[in-house]
């Protein structure tokens, strides 16, 4: 094989043909038979480059060769287009001994969104790569001498699968002096020999014959087959069969039945008996292929059909027949019968779909969302028959979102219709109807599947965008709260759903310290015990997310979790203050009934029913003397207090909440009843009689009267303050002792007698209203030994002195005027109106300050000193104090006494007198 079987023999011969029906382009190459597996015939992306330029994207084009069959002959690179040999080829397999031997294939552009359709056709040239054969080594044939001069007697014919110069071109004949060949073609373009007799034949001088005939072709190299003619001369026969015609052309339907009568043959023999009589049979060289399809009777001459023809593969027969009579040295006669097969429609139209998915040849897959026109398959349909009966009409059954489209000669594209979602349909069923055009027509029909395949085009959906739950207080951790669910109507992992909940913080902690979520079913879960009191209501997001790819789609869905309250927490006693779960209560002696004693002030951490307080006097009370309300806890006198006999209390008070169980607190009240001069009933009875005004006027009085009050006090105090600077103040201790009794600042030792000097005042008018200030003393301390000298002056300095401490604690309205010309008379006043209770002390002491009448009194006593005797003082509610001892003003009174009696023990006359007068 030369240099020119080994080259690459590739014409790129690009018959291009754009018409409105037809899309793409037809590429034609040509390629040698037996070139080398992987041989690179063509390269696309340089053959339709000028159409791959037009694209929006040439570089990313894919090519996809659509064919048939595991092991394609032509393989084509995808991504470069390059056409290479994938397998062996042979042209006398592939085509036998047809002319024109091509492979033809389509091959589409990727993606399918800009498709293009290349029809590739490769035309495969033959090489003389096989010899001609004749189909038996030696052939016998036998002729009378007494065969005439040009006597011819048809030869076997050798056969060469090759085509073209490198066929079966020519017969020869070894040399000798008696025979000859002449090479003839059949209609079928065969060539054959016949035997021609040149010479007389004479068997005694010889009998036999045995010459080589050779086939030979033209190829390059030539190649050729011989086999040996042994030729028997025989006897002669005076008189041979003859035939009436020396050929016959007969129209052989190609439908017509076995065992069809072709053709009688009638040949005669003039001579009798055995020499007469005829025998029909096939020459000797006519091939099996003859043998297997027709039969001859070899004693009446009949030709029959003997096996089924067919026009698309045999279009025409060649038989010889020949005739021989029975007697000796017997000359055959000859008789070509020529069979052309008419061709009927008998087949029906092929159909041939090529899909998007090998190995898969009845189901195509297409995305979902891909645009229009969307390719879908490639179907080629063909008839065997050939005029009318061979033309196809193609139609496409099935749904109208697709739809057939011619490219070129039989070959269709199904391409999309619409854009096609998977969540509406997944699947759909076409059908491809091919029907000829002959008479009866015939048809063909196929089915095949398209299948979507699923894009993430859809986003996980929660049935709606806020849910909201319950769960009560107090649950357990990693209780079972609810599950939110969302659902993908994608396939496989675009479908598939997790679940996250995004980051958020409650009271500065993170979201995820209180609940959780499986990620894989959307259940939520408690991570802690939940209390109402602390979050009543817990708000998160939920994140539904598919796995699709390469983008996974979200949603979001917001969950409102209420902590529902339960009956945990007992009330709480906020008011009045508590020590050791009890209040003492004091309760004015001439409270009247309705008196306010106090209002019970308690909380409950709870809400709703559960947080809703009523108190109740569960002891202390047998005898009704306290009334209590139960919503609002305030407790009054249901008696007057004058009226009681009593003077303490001990009121059990229960405050309980609605809740189921009930929850509740106890207290224990300890009322006291203390003796004050003014009545407090109507004060009592007009605040709860005005408990009902509008409240806003409450507030708008109470803040004008705050500014009032406190505009005043700024004033006095700046007088008052500007009037001590020029003062010089006097201390009085008794006054002192007893009004420091509650001050948080008092001194931190009690006051002895030592440490007392009485003073003498200027005046001898006691002051009730308006309290008297005295003069500065020009001897603030005097020594006691002084005062002996000076008894009866310093008496009166001594009742002053005691008249002054009584006045801080003679009431507002009381009014009385002493004279000082009797001290006696002075004393026997004053003792007298102490004795018969028309005044008691006030209370001064509010709250940390002290009463104008006590203040005043501190005021006029700042002149002397009062030493700490470092013991500390007693208060009211101490274990050392005593209501019933004496108190410090009876101290006074009993020291300042003793002052006024003479130095022998003995009071002095005037005073005697008008204290029996008193």
């Amino acid at each position: 094989m030369n240099a020119k079987m080994h080259f690459r023999f590739v014409f790129a011969l690009l018959v291009v043909s754009f018409n409105s029906e037809v899309l793409g382009k037809n590429l034609k190459y040509r390629i040698y038979e037996e070139q080398r597996v992987g041989s690179v015939i063509a390269r696309l992306s340089e053959d339709v480059a000028d159409i791959l330029v037009k694209l929006p994207n040439p570089s990313t084009v894919r090519f996809r060769a659509m064919q048939r069959g595991n092991s394609p002959l032509l393989v084509v690179n995808e991504d470069s287009g390059e056409i290479s040999i994938g397998a062996k080829i042979d042209r006398e397999q592939l085509c036998q001994k047809n002319l024109n031997c091509s492979i033809e294939f389509d091959v589409i552009t990727l993606p399918t969104e800009h498709l293009q359709l290349f029809h590739i056709e490769v035309e495969v040239l033959d090489i003389n790569d096989n010899s001609p054969q004749f189909s038996r080594p030696l052939i016998p044939i036998e002729i009378s001498e007494s065969a005439a001069v040009g006597t011819r007697i048809p030869l076997d014919s050798a056969f060469d699968p090759d085509v073209g110069e490198n066929s079966l071109h020519t017969y020869s004949l070894s040399a000798n002096d008696f025979f000859n060949i002449e090479v003839r073609t059949r209609t079928d373009g065969a060539k054959y020999a016949e035997l021609i007799v040149v010479r007389e034949l004479d068997r005694e001088l010889k009998s036999s014959y045995e010459l080589q005939l050779t086939a030979s072709d033209m190829g390059v190299p030539q190649r050729s087959g011989s086999s040996i003619l042994k030729i028997s001369i025989s006897d002669s026969n005076d008189n041979s069969p003859a035939f009436e015609q020396q050929s016959y052309i007969i129209q052989l339907l190609e439908n017509s039945p076995i065992g069809t009568l072709l053709l009688d043959l009638n040949a005669t023999d003039p001579d009798e008996g055995a020499n007469g009589k005829i025998v029909y049979s096939f020459s000797s060289h006519v091939s099996p292929k003859i043998i297997e399809t027709f039969k001859i009777d070899s004693e009446r001459g009949h030709l029959t059909l003997f096996k089924q023809v067919d026009y698309e593969i045999t279009k025409s027969y060649e038989i010889d027949v020949q005739a021989q009579d029975l007697g000796p040295n017997s000359i055959p006669a000859h008789c070509k019968i020529i069979i052309k097969v008419v061709d009927v429609n008998d087949n029906k139209p092929e159909i041939n779909i090529n899909l998007m998915s090998p190995g898969k040849e009845e189901i195509s897959y297409i995305f979902e969302g891909d645009p229009i026109d969307t390719f879908v398959a490639l179907v080629r349909v063909q008839d065997k028959d050939s005029g009318l009966n061979g033309e196809i009409v193609c139609r496409l059954h099935g749904h109208g979102h697709f739809k057939l489209q011619k490219t070129y000669e039989n070959n269709y594209l199904i391409l999309t219709n619409a854009t096609l979602d998977r969540e509406k349909r997944s699947e759909y069923s076409l059908t491809v109807i091919a029907e000829d055009k002959g008479t009866p027509s015939l048809s063909t029909v196929k089915h095949f599947t398209v299948q979507i395949n699923d894009v993430n085009d859809n986003p996980p959906h929660f049935q709606r965008s806020r849910y909201e739950f319950a769960i009560s207080e107090n649950n357990s951790p990693g209780a079972y709260i609810t599950t939110v669910t969302a659902t993908d109507p994608d396939l496989g992992e675009n479908g598939q759903v997790t679940y996250t909940m995004l980051e958020s913080f409650i009271l500065g902690s993170s979201i995820t310290t209180y609940v959780t979520i499986d990620p894989s079913n959307g259940a939520i879960y408690a991570l802690r015990i939940f209390d109402h009191e602390e979050v009543s209501q817990i708000t998160f997001v939920v994140e539904a997310r598919d796995g699709g790819s390469p983008k996974q789609l979200v949603s979001n869905t917001t969950v409102v979790l209420t902590i529902i309250d339960e009956n945990d927490n007992i009330p709480v006693v906020i008011g009045p203050a508590l020590r050791n779960n009890t209040a003492e209560i004091s309760i004015p002696k001439g409270a009247e009934s309705g008196f306010h004693v106090t209002r019970i002030r308690a909380m409950d951490r709870d809400s709703g029913v559960n947080a809703e307080l009523s108190c109740s006097i569960v002891a202390g009370n047998e005898e009704n003397i306290f009334v209590i309300d139960p919503r609002s806890c305030d407790i009054h006198t249901n008696v007057s207090m004058e009226s009681v006999p009593y003077t303490e209390w001990e009121l059990s008070v229960v405050i309980q909440d609605k809740g189921n169980p009930q929850l509740h607190t106890k207290v224990l009240l300890k009322c006291m009843i203390f003796e004050y001069a003014e009545s407090v009933t109507s004060t009592a009875m007009t605040s709860v009689s005005q408990a009902s005004l509008d409240v806003s006027m409450i507030i708008i009085i109470s803040l004008g009267a705050i500014c009032a009050v406190l505009l005043v006090i700024m004033v006095l105090f700046a007088t008052r303050c500007n009037r001590e600077k020029k003062d010089t103040r006097s201390y009085n201790c008794r006054v002192a002792e007893s009004t420091y009794q509650h001050h948080p600042k008092r001194p931190s030792r009690q006051i002895h007698k030592g440490d007392i000097t009485l003073v003498p005042t200027v005046n001898g008018t006691l002051p009730i209203r308006s309290h008297h200030r005295p003069s500065p003393s020009s001897s603030p301390t005097l020594e006691r030994g002084q005062m002996g000298s000076r008894q009866s002056h310093n008496s009166h300095q001594s009742l002053n002195s005691l008249v002054t401490i009584s006045s801080n604690h003679v009431p507002e309205n009381f009014s009385l005027e002493l004279t000082h010309a009797t001290p006696a008379v002075e004393v026997s006043q004053l003792l007298s109106m102490l004795h018969q209770g028309q005044y008691q002390p006030r209370p001064s002491f509010r709250g940390n300050k002290y009463s104008r009448s006590y203040r005043y009194a501190l005021q006029d006593m700042d002149k002397f000193s009062l030493k700490d005797s470092g013991r500390g003082d007693s208060e009211a509610g101490d274990s050392d104090y005593d209501l019933g001892r004496d108190s410090p003003i009876d101290r006074l009174l009993g020291e300042g006494f003793s002052d006024l009696f003479l130095t022998d023990g003995r009071i002095p006359a005037d005073l005697k007198t008008e204290a029996y007068k008193g």
